[in-house]
């Protein structure tokens, strides 16, 4: 059985229209974010041994010691990032590739970064096979951004920092470039969106979260 053929009897679109309607419950009102999470393959993103919970909204390990996220919290970010309809965003932690994917039905140019190779090769092999051709994979350190195709309209990251990266500030837009990025300890995180304008920075705070953490360091 290939990727795109596994799993079939179990992500059954009622499957899907389950996971939306739980969604709708928490509390997701973005019916376009709510849309993509139905028609986004995630069972294509996890091993094909976790596949059959690929649907339920929890996270789910992907090896080295990573996760694809909880539905609920991509659709949560999502919806931020889509709010200010941005043109190019920055994905830090490209993971199994899935928050990608997601958004790469929702912005027109997707840049993605994963400094766990393994991962970054998977990912790749995932948005070919889904013909994803508005995303562009990086292999490095995200905590530096991808300065080469900066300013961006909108940062987001899926691990969490103790301290927002410098770098990443400087990378967004000075009009009203947004960062949206979980913050803190392993004790307790907090999503934030950080946006700027000119030199300013203004911070909102938004639910508790928990993600891994954010890795720095040579790769």
């Amino acid at each position: 059985m290939n990727a795109s053929t596994r799993g079939i009897g179990m992500t059954s679109q009622r499957t899907r229209d389950r996971l939306v309607a739980r969604l709708r419950e928490e509390g997701i009102r973005n019916e376009a974010v709510l849309d993509v999470i139905r028609n986004t393959p995630r069972h294509l993103f996890v091993d094909e041994a976790l596949a059959s919970r690929a649907y339920e909204d929890t996270a789910l390990p992907i090896g080295y010691n990573q996760t694809i996220s909880q539905p609920y919290v991509v659709a949560v970010m999502t919806d931020l990032v889509v709010r200010a309809n941005p043109q190019k965003v920055l994905e830090i932690g490209t993971g199994s590739g899935y928050q990608a994917a997601v958004l790469a039905s929702l912005v027109p140019k997707v840049y993605t970064v994963e400094r766990v190779e393994p991962l970054a090769v998977q990912a790749r092999q995932r948005f070919r096979m889904l013909g994803l051709r508005n995303i562009r994979a990086s292999y490095s350190d995200g905590t530096e951004g991808l300065p080469d195709f900066a300013p961006y309209d909108t940062i987001l990251t899926t691990a969490a920092a103790e301290i927002i990266p410098p770098a990443l500030l400087e990378q967004l837009s000075p009009e009203g470039g947004r960062l949206v990025i979980p913050v803190g300890g392993r004790e307790r995180q907090v999503l934030m969106v950080v946006t700027r304008n000119g030199d300013c920075f203004e911070q909102e705070h938004h639910e508790d979260v928990i993600f891994v953490p954010l890795l720095t360091g040579q790769i």
